[in-house]
């Protein structure tokens, strides 16, 4: 309860400014009311601060109130909440200056992002976090002492006015600081509940640097003796001659009514419980705590059952000044790439001087460093800093950078020091680290580092970009790397084999967000990232014996080339002879430098709400790359310049159907090429082509093109022209 006053009351109205800000929060719906509480303690916690900055040169200011705290009491017969604290306190004069008369530079500007649609919570920004106290009270006094003055009692129901009278010091409870009274409106009771109180204390004053004290009512039940049991005469049992009836008691009446005279009754007492008993871990040097005390904290803040994998404690100072405590998990959360609005963006806890402000603040962390847990604690940024506000905000963009670079700190360490560890965090986070890749221009290079890949040489381990170029022939021109959907496919690509014959060390790229990095990846260390399934790799032969054998057979390919060109038409983009095939590789296709790989042209038909249109433009053009020392091609050569060109066309379908299956292509008539496969098994089991058609009466519309018809069939001719004459009806 507020002390009576014994001085006559002065009246002050309020500035315009002030008085249009209040009528703002009286008459407009906020949906969290509850941040009133969150400006309360905050602005308790600065008159603390005030106070004991004072006593570091004059420490008798502190024998009035030698403890620093900030109580809360709830009354809920009187329907009001109490805030107290032992700060500083203010004179007759803060109290009409700060609460009224002088409207700050802040409350126009406050009023007029309200207007422009901003959050109520931005209010502390501003300077004006006093007033939020009308969001949930109708009526709020104020009982203020500083040393310097007596004590006063402001009073207001925000109608315009408020009055100030003062209070003598021998009636006053209050020895220094504040104590702010909310007589709280009929529809805010849920205010004086405990574990109301307590959760929003947990939630945004947890860190406080004074403790908050709530006054909290304990029941406790207790067993006692009933000295108030009576003997009842109405039911006494009488003889015969209506006298009442002596029994003779057993021996062990008195035990045996001490349990019937014993009763359980509940006691009510208060007392006050201290709320904020979690210090701020990040406060203190990195040195000073120990590993048990860290995992505790991360645990509290990510609920996570088991301990973080790394830890990063720092703090930077100087023209900006912050401290921060960054968290590696151990492994990912199952919906950390699910969308939507309960999408969060960070799992970063931003606190402005211990006071809490919010846990999804897009501009401090970059997308791909979602998944690191930790708390940033800034001493430069306003309280209660809006999402607005943040977009502009100099000063988050420097915290943001230097978390960044911290974060790839701590990776790096983890991945140094303990490898098994870093092994198994790669695993649960690589598509965290090329998402940095493809988004992150400033660190790509220093991510590129942390990226790990299994390669031709390195078996069932992984090796790092750095390792690889540490391994590199000298005469080595690039880093080479294959795009796939599996490691087994990729494993066993024809693109591999004259690669695997020079030496070179192939990376193996098969999660599918490896498209994405690598487009953005074009160099390492000053070597160009090549993908071996593109067009332009131009792998030199060894020696000039070599070359030259290989210059006379591509002369003796190329018309082949044009054939193969006009046989396939606009399925691929041309056919040239290539070195880049080992001699067991009839051909391969492959894409141009600038559009979709293979692999990326599967991924992109995949997607679930793909762009019809973009498919046109950036599917993949062919290029069919004739490997001019393979048998297959040097027949099928021989063939096409001797006989009739019917035999080999087929046959450049199947080379082509088959291309595109090794190369990582999707078939585009699945059926076409299932019915020439299933003609060349019926060849080999010595089986006519035309049996099956007629025995199953097959539609012709149905059927699959016509057999090329070229030489004779007949029975008893040689077995070579009756297996020449077999092929000749593949289509």
């Amino acid at each position: 309860m507020m002390t009576n006053s014994s001085q006559s009351t002065e009246s002050y109205a309020f500035s315009a400014d002030i008085n249009q800000l209040l009528s703002l929060i009286i008459n407009t719906f906020y949906s969290n009311k509850e941040i009133f509480l969150r400006e309360l303690v905050s602005n308790a916690s600065d008159a603390l601060d005030k106070v004991r900055y004072q006593s570091l040169t004059d420490p008798t200011v502190l024998d009035t109130a030698p403890e620093l705290q900030i109580k809360i009491i709830a009354d809920k017969s009187n329907n009001t909440l109490t805030i107290e604290d032992s700060g500083i306190g203010m004179t007759k004069a803060d109290l009409v200056n700060n609460l009224g008369t002088v409207a700050k530079s802040g409350t126009k500007a406050f009023m007029e992002a309200l207007s422009a649609g901003a959050d109520i919570s931005m209010i502390g920004q501003f300077g004006v976090g006093f007033y939020s106290a009308y969001l949930v009270a109708d009526k709020v006094e104020v009982l203020s002492k500083n040393n310097q003055d007596k004590a006063y009692i402001w009073s207001s129901e925000a109608g315009g006015s408020f009055s100030i009278s003062e209070v003598n010091d021998d009636a006053s409870e209050l020895k220094r600081g504040t104590r702010i009274v909310l007589h709280l409106k009929e529809d805010m009771s849920e205010y004086l509940e405990e574990k109301r109180i307590k959760d929003l204390i947990q939630k945004h004053s947890e860190f406080i640097g004074f403790p908050i004290l709530l006054y909290t009512e304990i029941t406790t039940e207790k067993e006692v003796t009933d000295d108030e049991y009576e003997d009842d005469d109405d039911g006494m049992e009488l003889d015969d001659n209506d006298r009442p009836k002596i029994e003779e008691l057993p021996d062990n009446y008195e035990e045996a009514n001490k349990e019937k005279r014993t009763k359980k009754v509940k006691e009510v007492h208060h007392e006050w419980e201290h709320l904020n008993h979690t210090k701020p871990l990040w406060m203190r040097k990195p040195d000073e705590v120990t590993n048990d005390e860290y995992v505790s904290f991360y645990k509290s803040i990510s609920n996570d059952w088991e301990e973080h994998a790394a830890v990063k404690h720092f703090s930077v100072e100087g023209q900006l000044e912050f401290k921060a405590m960054l968290f590696t998990p151990k492994r990912a959360p199952f919906d950390m790439f699910d969308g939507g609005s309960t999408k969060k963006w960070n799992n970063i806890k931003l606190y402005v001087r211990r006071v809490f402000i919010m846990d999804n603040c897009e501009e401090l962390m970059p997308e791909w460093l979602q998944f690191v847990q930790g708390v940033v604690d800034s001493e430069d940024l306003p309280l209660n800093i809006s999402r607005e506000t943040l977009q502009q905000n100099k000063i988050l963009r420097v915290i943001r950078k230097n978390l960044v670079k911290k974060c790839l700190e701590m990776f790096g360490d983890l991945a140094e020091n303990d490898p098994d560890a870093y092994a198994k965090f790669y695993e649960a986070f690589s598509k965290h680290l090329k998402l940095g890749v493809h988004q992150d221009s400033t660190n790509r290079s220093k991510i590129a580092k942390l990226l790990r890949f299994q390669s031709t040489t390195s078996g069932d381990v992984t090796t790092s970009l750095e390792d690889y170029v540490s391994r590199m022939h000298n005469n080595q021109p690039a880093i080479y790397y294959i795009t796939g959907e599996s490691y087994q496919s990729v494993k066993t690509s024809p693109f591999l084999g004259k690669l695997a014959q020079k030496g070179y060390e192939v990376l193996f790229m098969v999660d599918p967000i490896d498209e994405y990095a690598m487009q953005q990846l074009q160099e390492f260390q000053g070597k160009k990232l090549i993908c071996v399934t593109k067009e332009g790799l131009d792998l030199n032969h060894d020696n000039e014996q070599e070359e030259t054998a290989y210059q006379d057979a591509k002369t003796k390919t190329e018309p082949l080339c044009r054939l193969i060109k006009e046989v396939l038409g606009d399925k691929i983009e041309k056919a040239v002879v290539s070195n880049r095939l080992a001699a067991d590789s009839p051909c391969v296709l492959t894409t141009g430098q600038w559009g979709w790989s293979a692999n990326m042209e599967r991924i992109m038909k995949a997607q679930a709400l793909r762009d019809a249109t973009q498919s046109s433009y950036m599917t993949a053009k062919k290029t069919m790359e004739v490997n001019p020392t393979n048998s297959i091609i040097v027949a099928l050569r021989d063939k096409a310049e001797t006989d009739d060109k019917t035999t080999v066309r087929d046959l450049i379908w199947l080379l082509y159907d088959t291309s595109l299956l090794t190369s990582g292509f999707s078939l585009e008539e699945p059926a076409t090429f299932a019915s020439r496969i299933q003609r060349l098994v019926k060849l080999g089991l010595s089986i006519d082509v035309d049996d099956d058609e007629d025995e199953d009466d097959v539609d012709m519309d149905e059927a699959p093109p016509p057999l090329a018809e070229d030489g004779g069939n007949e029975e008893g001719g040689g077995g070579g022209e009756e297996e020449e004459s077999a092929m000749e009806q593949v289509d």
